[in-house]
């Protein structure tokens, strides 16, 4: 069978070294614990889901969790699908009716451009609004197979026609919605600010929503003898974490193309410690993704960066959980830092596809933020989307959105262009700082955080954002993976950066008169009138 590729996204680091849809059974869901779908074809629009038993007993000592979820789902039937179809900027101008059946192995259109994941959205209409917001809210923080991942909660809306046993996940999402209380009132006046902690997952990144999609239908090709030996990736450090992790628990082989001497320790070990066969190749990401484009073109390896539209089925239930968390209130600012942008446009799909099956009423206006060394999204933006140009991406601490010529361009414009969008750039004094000061107030984020927070900050500045905007900021991976550059900042090693925000330790005389001298110094510049 052909290959094609594609580019795709990148990871987050630092910047220092070391056809035809085959017809498949109806979907119903687990009982008892959820509303099991009839197979009338026009159930009522009010049914709601059963409500969980308070006196289910334990299942069986010898039996798991995959296997009582196989026993209350006996016969894996489906009402609901998806296919793979052409992108398109406008789709009710689409006059092709190419598409493909999940199951194929194909990146691009016969044309060459992206493809896109669509779903029968008149089969999930079946059921209205208050049944699907009951439905996703009665999974969550269930142990129940595969509910427990903030991804697979939303399964009829990811992947619906894959069978659960086939499912790889480390329970990943339900990610913590952060209220950046002081934060927000010292640094901007704002009471309503919010930081979305999708790096609070399995792997550290929010690549993982994505992975776990693309694993597990990667995990059911193999057991249908599809052509796939293996899966790889290009990355600058998140996306072969995600990809190392899943393929490791599913027993799946994972090679990786990593820009050397580019990533963080913390980001290279990852891989390695997860048994990828990991290849240091001296180029930066765009080369890797070139490179890992004509292999998996020749050899039977599975494209798993994000020019494959199935990582951003899973990306986009960041979205909905984001209106779970505010018990469907529509927030009015969502800021997600931008690389290969990809999740721009899954959070924009996600939102949306809120807004089409009834669950809220409008879309929150998304704000893409790049950094200013890596920023071709920003000067489309600026130019009034004129003719897009790739531009050498330069070094930057948000080294995981350092990318020049993103693949999914077309789907970040047209998210934005559809949800009022705006595009912000952040230099890396700016991005810096914006981290330390977020830090400062109980944060620990990552310079990628920074860059939204930067967006936020002038935004906020010109009037844009007003104060009582409920906005929400995505911090797309933990801080931890980043401590070399905090700690450069905090010792003022970073060349030409004043690092205003800087913390370093204070070194004192191991004596009582020296100790107390300095702590009685520190405790009047924080209590002058004491």
């Amino acid at each position: 069978m052909a290959y094609s590729c594609s580019s795709s996204s990148s990871s987050t680091s630092s910047f220092f070294s070391i056809k035809p849809k085959t017809p498949s059974p109806k979907p119903h869901f687990p009982k008892p614990h959820f509303i099991k779908a009839s197979t009338n074809p026009s159930p009522p629009p009010q049914q709601q889901p059963k409500p969980i038993s308070v006196s289910k007993p334990r299942r069986p000592l010898d039996e798991n969790i995959r296997d009582e979820a196989r026993r209350n789902n006996p016969t894996y039937s489906h009402l609901f699908s998806a296919k793979y179809v052409p992108f398109s900027p406008d789709p009710s101008h689409q006059t092709s009716d190419e598409s493909y059946s999940l199951d194929e192995i194909v990146y691009r259109s016969r044309s060459g451009g992206l493809l896109d994941v669509e779903h029968d959205i008149a089969a999930l209409k079946t059921y209205d609004g208050k049944y699907w917001r009951d439905l996703f809210d009665s999974r969550v923080g269930k142990t129940t197979w595969p509910y427990g991942s903030g991804v697979w909660s939303k399964k009829e809306w990811v992947l619906p026609e894959i069978d659960d046993a086939d499912i790889v996940s480390a329970f990943e999402g339900n990610s913590n919605l952060f209220w950046a209380e002081r934060y927000g009132k010292q640094f901007l006046g704002m009471n309503d600010l919010w930081v979305k902690h999708c790096g609070i997952s399995h792997t550290g990144s929010f690549k993982d929503l994505g992975m776990t999609v693309l694993v597990s239908q990667v995990n059911r090709l193999r057991k249908m003898n599809r052509p796939v030996v293996g899966v790889g990736c290009a990355s600058t450090g998140d996306t072969s974490a995600a990809l190392s992790a899943y393929c490791a628990s599913a027993g799946i082989p994972s090679i990786v193309f990593l820009p050397a001497n580019r990533i963080s320790i913390a980001q290279l070990v990852q891989p390695i410690a997860n048994g990828a066969f990991v290849l240091s190749l001296d180029t930066d990401f765009d080369g890797c993704m070139h490179l890992i484009r004509e292999v998996t073109s020749e050899l039977p390896i599975y494209l798993a960066n994000s020019l494959n539209s199935l990582r951003l089925e899973g990306q986009k239930t960041a979205a909905i959980e984001i209106l779970q968390q505010f018990d469907w209130q529509v927030p009015d600012w969502v800021i997600v830092p931008g690389g290969n942008l990809g999740n721009i446009y899954a959070f924009y799909k996600g939102f949306h596809m809120c807004k089409e099956l009834g669950l809220v009423d409008r879309i929150p206006r998304l704000v893409c933020a790049q950094a200013a060394n890596a920023n071709p999204l920003y000067l489309h933006y600026k130019s009034g989307w004129k003719d897009f140009k790739a531009v050498k991406a330069n070094a930057t601490f948000a080294s995981a959105i350092q990318i020049g010529d993103p693949v999914s361009i077309d789907r970040a414009v047209y998210a934005l262009k559809n949800s009022n969008g705006i595009v912000e750039e952040a230099t890396e004094e700016e991005l810096m700082d914006a981290m330390a000061e977020a830090d400062s107030t109980g944060m620990f984020i990552c310079p990628h955080t920074g860059v939204a927070l930067t967006a936020l900050i002038k935004l906020r500045k010109s009037g844009v954002i007003g104060k009582t905007d409920r906005t929400v900021v995505v911090s797309t991976a933990h801080g931890l993976k980043f401590t070399q550059s905090k700690i450069d900042y905090h010792s003022k090693e970073i060349k030409d950066m004043a690092c205003r925000f800087a913390n370093p330790p204070v070194h004192v005389k191991a004596d009582f008169a020296s100790v107390m001298d300095v702590l009685q110094r520190y405790l009047l510049s924080k209590s002058p009138n004491h």
